[in-house]
């Protein structure tokens, strides 16, 4: 029997480093599990330089980094979210889209680490901050939860990690 595979969106203001790690770590980590994508409100023009070597070093295709507005995954013909997580404060407090199917949605705040984009450290923390909750997420028995509890879980992983 074929497992089911879940969608998940992670979203920032800029989508230049926390979501793009997130994105990657959990396309990386869940081996076909789960699908992320990664977007932003306001898209920066790049992907964060060291954002892109930490990806780099997963194994993930770094062609496949490019910013994104958040309206590509919102709009006819975009995938159907099961998750929507957000990385940022900012994201967390702005009025998002109406996401199609009901995604469940959850709040794992992480420092910017662009906003020191010579400091290595601020990016591998993030990062590191970021692979802990996705490990906590990749633990759940997704199958086995309706929405509101798959959205719970999403939502206790911030707090526990």
């Amino acid at each position: 029997m074929n497992e089911r595979t879940y969608t998940a969106l992670f979203l920032c203001t800029g989508n230049s480093a926390r979501s793009q790690m997130a994105e990657a770590l959990l396309n990386v980590m869940s081996k076909g599990r789960i699908r992320a994508y990664s977007a932003g409100s306001h898209p920066a023009p790049r992907v964060q330089p060291l954002a892109a070597q930490l990806i780099s070093e997963l194994g993930y295709a770094p062609d496949a980094l490019r910013t994104k507005s958040w309206d590509e995954f919102s709009g006819p013909g975009a995938p159907e979210m099961d998750f929507i997580i957000t990385v940022c404060d900012n994201a967390a407090g702005e009025t998002c889209p109406v996401w199609p199917g009901h995604p469940a949605m959850a709040h794992w705040g992480v420092p910017d680490p662009a906003l020191t984009p010579d400091d290595p450290r601020a990016f591998k923390n993030a990062w590191l901050a970021l692979r802990r909750r996705i490990e906590l997420l990749l633990a759940l028995p997704l199958d086995k939860l309706d929405r509101l509890a798959q959205q719970t879980q999403l939502r206790q992983i911030a707090q526990d990690a």
